[in-house]
């Protein structure tokens, strides 16, 4: 929306053609996203509260977490605001991927706020039943499958690549591309909302994927760049970068609340929606194995669950003291902010190691 604005206006004041640059439009992104976040956290905590939008902690958990009864949720809502007030404002609303991923993340936010509205309004323990979620899920991940498809096809850029490798780029035809934007979107989708267990463990996570992954955008969107290390170019991709970094000061400013001791959880609003999104972003990049490599953390979660589940009902015996594996350290005897802090310095090395992919290449 700015960017019209400054087009027009550098017609009298040559300072605006600055707007046009991807870098600046993100920088500005994320201060406004963390603007928009810490101004209208404070309110929307209040109105959570007076909506008795409290999150009800379960009993199966770890004892320690029963001091978080009451804690208003849903605040997921905050992020998904931010992220999309600072998106309009700073990105070419003439570009499709913008909107792509606008529908993607709002979409499964509001399965999410479907999810948690039963929960803490209704009080249904059990929210919307997993194959509702898994449908709405599909749908979602099929309809974005199918306009990157199209959109890829006309760039030649159906391809997975694999990293390490800078030969091998494997082509996929519209079914092998359906099926990996499918398990991409979808399981991120979920593998962050498993994530989601302690004060701060999921946002800032994302706040480094999500970084990560604009510095692929922007080299994947920029042609020389691509060209020089070997990664396909993506027309239109840069702006990708906007809507990454937008993610990125939504998230950090709502850790300015989120930080132990909680003073608002993100619940299933804000878990489905940004691993969603997320999703969209390394598949719009060609980047999904780059996603399981900086988003290892949200892997291994979604893993020691499946593990612990199917494991479990094959020999009802546990391999984890209880999952997603955070409350099995938790088990162990590991403060909480023991199990966030050290999670997150796994996450930097992480993304620290996906981005050397680039120099390998």
């Amino acid at each position: 929306m700015l960017l019209y604005l400054a087009e027009y206006l550098q017609q009298y004041i040559t300072g605006f053609n600055l707007v046009q640059y991807t870098t600046f439009r993100a920088v500005m992104a994320t201060l406004t996203a963390l603007a928009f976040s810490l101004m209208l956290g404070p309110w929307t905590i209040r109105k959570l509260m007076a909506l008795k939008a409290e999150q009800a902690v379960r009993t199966d958990g770890p004892k320690t977490h029963l001091i978080k009864n009451g804690t208003p949720t849903m605040g997921g809502v905050l992020i998904l605001t931010a992220i999309t007030l600072s998106t309009l404002l700073w990105g070419d609303l003439d570009n499709a991927y913008i909107w792509i991923l606008l529908g993607v993340m709002l979409a499964t936010g509001a399965l999410g706020f479907y999810d948690d509205w039963r929960k803490v309004v209704y009080k249904d323990p059990n929210g919307v039943s997993a194959k509702f979620k898994m449908v709405w899920q599909t749908l979602v991940a099929i309809g974005a499958g199918f306009a990157l498809f199209y959109m890829a096809k006309n760039n030649t850029n159906n391809i997975l690549i694999v990293p390490f490798f800078k030969q091998v780029a494997l082509p996929l035809g519209v079914v092998g591309f359906m099926l990996l934007s499918y398990l991409t979107i979808v399981g991120t989708s979920n593998a962050v909302n498993l994530t989601d267990g302690l004060d701060g463990l999921a946002a800032f996570p994302v706040v480094l994927v999500a970084g990560g992954l604009a510095i692929f955008a922007y080299v994947t969107g920029h042609a020389q760049f691509a060209q020089y290390l070997q990664l396909p170019f993506v027309s239109g991709a840069n702006e990708v970068v906007i809507f990454c970094t937008a993610m990125c000061g939504a998230c950090l400013g709502f850790l300015w609340f989120n930080a132990a001791p909680a003073q608002v959880f993100m619940g299933d609003v804000g878990a489905l929606a940004l691993g969603a999104a997320l999703g969209t972003v390394a598949v719009i990049i060609r980047q999904e194995f780059i996603l399981v490599v900086m988003g290892g953390l949200f892997v291994v979660e979604a893993l020691s669950v499946m593990l612990q589940v199917g494991w479990y009902k094959h020999t009802k015996k546990r391999i984890f003291l209880m999952a997603p594996i955070h409350h099995h350290y938790e088990q162990k005897g590991w403060k909480e902010t023991q199990v966030v802090v050290r999670f997150w310095i796994i996450t930097i090395v992480l993304v620290l190691i996906g981005l050397s992919t680039l120099k390998i290449r």
